[in-house]
Order: structure tokens, then C-alpha cells, then sequence
């Protein structure tokens, strides 16, 4: 299935999906030298994003939160690829900078569709979530 989307930061990315219907901050509520959730009150606390798919609402918290996600890519923690309902300036800025792809805006109800460690690909290039 293919889920047509807008197109944040350019690239490719797949992995599992890791999902929640909350926003996260990256400053303070993730740590970059593991990439897990440390933010007590997040329902992923605990969790790393290494190498996942991250799907959220969108963010929150300080602009500093871009320069935690370019860390991220910078110690090899960020995730593969951001799904984001309405992607804000902070995350799309940290995944600018640190290459990650990203997308919002999804054609289809994506929390609806995802669901958690099923595989996807996001295609930033073409604006297409591909999954089965």
C-alpha cells in the first residue's frame, strides 16, 4: 500500500514503525547518545528510536530540540525516517540538518494504519509511505 504524503526533508529511510498519538520534545525528553525516550511521562519512555520509523502528531519543546536530533544522526541513534501528522519547525529543522527523511501531511489516517514494528518505507524523494 502506498499513503501519498508531503515532503519535509528529502531521502529514503525504512525500518519498524514506532509510534505514539503524543508530540515529543527532543530537548530534554530524548537522549542522543542512545536515542531512547527519556521523558518520563512520554508513553515511549524507555524506548530508542535507532534506526525506527518514528510516527507522531509533531513536536514540542524548544528550538534547541533541532540540534538534539542532529546529534542524533551524529552519534548513529536518529531514527531511519519522521512520519509526522503536521510536521512543526523544531523537528523539521533537526531533520534537515541531520539528513533525515521526513514527511507529514499523509493522505490516509496513518495512525489508523500503522501500527506498531510493522515495516515501512518512507520515499521523501517521491512524498510516498510504502508498507504491506
Amino acid at each position: 500500500m502506498e499513503v501519498k504524503c508531503r515532503i519535509i526533508s528529502r531521502g529514503t529511510g525504512r525500518g519498524h514503525v514506532m509510534i505514539s498519538d503524543e508530540p515529543i520534545s527532543f530537548l530534554g525528553g530524548v537522549d542522543p547518545e542512545t536515542g531512547r525516550v527519556s521523558d518520563p511521562k512520554h508513553p515511549l519512555h524507555g524506548r530508542s528510536m535507532k534506526g525506527r520509523v518514528l510516527v507522531i502528531p509533531g513536536g514540542r519543546g524548544s528550538t534547541v530540540g533541532s540540534y538534539v536530533i542532529f546529534q542524533m544522526a551524529k552519534n548513529e541513534t536518529a531514527p531511519a525516517a519522521i512520519i509526522c501528522l503536521n510536521a512543526e519547525p523544531i523537528i523539521a529543522t533537526g531533520a534537515i540538518m541531520a539528513g533525515i527523511p521526513m514527511v507529514d501531511r499523509p493522505e490516509e489516517d496513518i495512525m489508523e494504519v500503522l501500527h506498531e514494528s510493522m515495516e515501512v518505507e518512507v520515499d521523501a524523494e517521491k512524498g510516498i509511505i510504502r508498507f504491506s
